[in-house]
């Protein structure tokens, strides 16, 4: 496992009672949760907060504290050491392509300003070389395969834009793919323009080119006839970018323990989201309560233009005392992580926040400074350090690299 250095101190006084049983290292030498934490590469595969730019008008090269979950400073803080960034646009977006494109540009000026603290990578090797230099390097995820507007060509142009991974649907369905949103819809809902659920000839035609590409293909959003679709497809291992467990939390946007069987079959990884309502199963009716009672200022945030899920993030930063009372725990999150383990084994599991994305995650988990929380955790449910390096990061690096063309 490839180490890094790094010069800041997150628990300094805290220690954990393990052993570094390298052969430089004395048997007996306490480590800290802080040394646990800084020698694992962390990879966060979803962050949302491109979105964030385009709709707050923000760069994440400024302080955004209490404005958004992340910005550069704090994700050094937090230890995050590669990051997708996440370009998104819902279905009724007017020219999608174009406007994946612009939310790129944003990410590519803050680069530009910042070469000492980020920096745009396209492959394993290079993310090695950038973090070895302390700083984060980037990459873009593509969040909905709409914003390839049906042309095989695109995604070539997202691709060589610097995009790693592509979630097949969002929770709109494509014409050559169903989500899981739409897949579960009591009437049925939409189907792909096969007349049917799951991936149309031109959807298969779409992941034989991202493995030719070597670009990952992410099945979080998907629905199932999708999901098992890309699994007969597929010569690469797949992706779950921001999903967590069905048997948990039995919501579509989560993983049944078949599909996540399958994707360890496949030798892919399952990113654990980290939004409360595919945590808790209980969250949501508690949201829609809150909502509910904020109804009137929702719709006068949204009347005024703001992006529906932006004004929701909104209504909970100002009321995040109401909040807090329904917001499920860290360890409930880590149960996610256990059933998988459990369930697969250590090597299919890791992080894919969904931070700037989403509008509440478990208590303690309020921006990207706080992914030591999770590293304390699991050192507290038992596991070793060799097994967090996966989960933090190692597992992901190893599909990446499975993906890329040689």
């Amino acid at each position: 496992m490839l180490h890094k250095t790094r010069t800041k101190l997150i628990f300094p006084f805290l220690l954990i009672l393990c052993y570094c049983k390298s052969p430089t290292e004395k048997r007996d030498e306490k480590i800290t949760l802080t040394d646990i934490h800084d020698q694992a590469i962390l990879v966060d595969t979803h962050n949302d907060v491109l979105l964030q730019i385009m709709e707050k008008g923000v760069a994440i090269d400024q302080d955004l504290t209490g404005i958004t979950h992340t910005d550069l400073l704090r994700l050094k803080q937090g230890g995050v050491d590669v990051q997708f960034f996440s370009v998104w646009c819902d279905g009724s977006q007017a020219d999608p392509f174009e406007f994946a494109l612009r939310e790129m540009d944003a990410l590519d000026a803050v680069a530009k300003r910042n070469p000492n603290k980020i920096m745009e990578v396209e492959n394993t090797k290079e993310l090695f070389k950038v973090v070895e230099q302390g700083k984060i390097a980037a990459f873009f995820g593509v969040e909905g395969g709409h914003m390839i507007e049906d042309d095989l060509a695109k995604l070539d142009l997202l691709y060589n834009r610097g995009a790693r991974y592509m979630t097949l649907t969002w929770n709109n369905s494509t014409s050559w793919a169903t989500s899981a949103a739409d897949e579960t819809m009591t009437d049925g809902g939409p189907l792909n323009n096969e007349g049917k659920k799951g991936l149309t000839e031109f959807g298969k035609q779409v992941v034989q080119r991202m493995n030719a590409l070597g670009m990952m293909v992410d099945i979080s959003h998907v629905g199932e006839q999708t999901f098992w679709d890309v699994m007969a497809t597929t010569t690469k291992p797949v992706i779950a970018s921001h999903s967590s467990v069905y048997a948990i939390c039995p919501v579509p946007r989560n993983l049944k323990d078949d599909q996540i069987k399958a994707i360890a079959k496949n030798g892919g990884v399952v990113q654990v989201n980290f939004y409360s309502g595919f945590i808790n199963p209980d969250y949501e009716k508690q949201r829609e309560a809150f909502l509910y009672e904020h109804r009137s200022e929702n719709d006068s945030l949204v009347t005024e233009g703001i992006n529906m899920y932006v004004a929701e993030e909104l209504l909970f930063t100002k009321y995040a005392t109401e909040v807090q009372s329904f917001r499920p725990t860290l360890d409930q999150l880590v149960q996610h992580i256990d059933h998988i383990v459990n369930l697969v084994g250590v090597d299919y599991v890791g992080l894919g926040s969904d931070f700037d994305g989403i509008t509440s995650a478990p208590i303690g988990l309020d921006d990207v400074t706080t992914y030591p929380l999770i590293t304390g955790a699991l050192v507290e449910k038992g596991y070793s350090v060799t097994d967090i390096n996966k989960i933090l990061g190692g597992n992901l690096m190893r599909v990446l690299e499975a993906n890329e063309v040689k």
